[in-house]
């Protein structure tokens, strides 16, 4: 039988994966599903998409995006059935939406086989702020490996039925995927309840984590890197990059009504940020929105907002 081959979050955990010593090759799954556009497609639109997004934000070239998603997929594909395969992902949200892609690519024949497994956990011992697997060291990683086990026909269902949520352009599968209550899975629900987060507050027009940058810098101007510092913190599951946070400060701070200002290398509020911040003042209205998530673009026009009282969804009257 062919050498195995371990799929996992990130360069991170895969070099960790690497010098653990569990044999096989290491796939690095490498793609911040939560931001940018993935809406219902076939795999090779979803990468010409992804390419254009991850380029339009300078996290790389558009070339090496392409080729770097096709390569992986291809790996991953090649692999399915034909030798032993380890999936090693963690419960926050990242994690959680790179296990319904990569299970995407799996069929039926594959539930109960000794050829798929799943490492895929919310907790390590003596890690009682357990962040993620890139957190941990190889022996770390090794003493997980007695915890994997078989893909169930639940997982795979839960799987198929929470990318296509993710993946679709109404956000009302994605609300019950995130209350569901089966057996598939376990770790989902939460991920994508936090996901829900992510749409713009019926109160204020923020998102989460957008809401939690405004609230790092309430009581004095901070740097960026605190600013994730203190985001992360606030975060059950942190899922987020610095990268990604340095984008939304970016985007907080510019157009004509920025909430956010930076002062000598710091970041402040602006009196705009203060009104909204202390619920005075709708975001949305007052600088409008325009981002994706997943399969749902959000914009002028197409409101979606999370209201944290009912846990529900509702798109705005007007439209915007």
């Amino acid at each position: 039988m062919r050498a195995a081959l371990h799929v996992t979050n990130g360069d991170s955990t895969a070099i960790t994966l690497r010098a653990a010593s569990r044999g096989g090759e290491v796939l690095p799954w490498r793609d911040v599903l939560h931001e940018g556009p993935v809406p219902a497609t076939d795999a090779a639109t979803l990468r010409s998409l992804r390419g254009d997004f991850i380029a339009a934000r300078g996290w790389a070239g558009r070339t090496e995006t392409l080729a770097m998603l096709a390569a992986r997929d291809e790996r991953l594909v090649a692999a399915l059935g034909s030798r032993p395969v380890t999936l090693w992902f963690e419960h926050d949200l990242y994690d959680q939406l790179q296990l319904l892609q990569v299970l995407s690519f799996v069929g039926a024949e594959l539930v109960e086989s000794e050829l798929l497994a799943l490492v895929v956990v919310d907790r390590v011992a003596g890690r009682p702020r357990f962040r993620g697997l890139g957190e941990l060291e190889a022996h770390e990683l090794v003493a997980l490996w007695p915890a994997r086990r078989a893909l169930t026909a639940a997982d795979l269902e839960a799987a198929r039925r929470g990318w296509s949520a993710f993946t679709a352009s109404d956000p009302a599968a994605l609300q019950a995927a995130a209350h569901a209550t089966g057996p598939g899975l376990p770790l989902l629900p939460a991920a994508l309840r936090r996901l829900l987060d992510e749409y713009p507050g019926a109160r204020d027009g923020l998102s989460c984590t957008e809401r939690q940058i405004l609230a790092a810098v309430r009581d004095a101007p901070v740097t960026r890197h605190e600013v994730f510092l203190r985001t992360q913190d606030r975060e059950a599951a942190p899922f987020a990059g610095d990268r990604q946070i340095f984008d939304h400060v970016d985007g907080l701070a510019a157009g004509p009504r920025p909430l956010l200002e930076a002062q000598d290398g710091r970041v402040a509020l602006t009196a705009d940020g203060e009104r909204v911040l202390a619920g005075a003042t709708d975001a949305v209205a007052l600088r409008g929105v325009d981002r994706w998530i997943g399969g749902v673009h959000v914009q002028d026009g197409a409101v979606w907002r999370w209201d944290p009282d009912t846990r529900g969804l509702r798109r705005d009257a007007a439209g915007g």
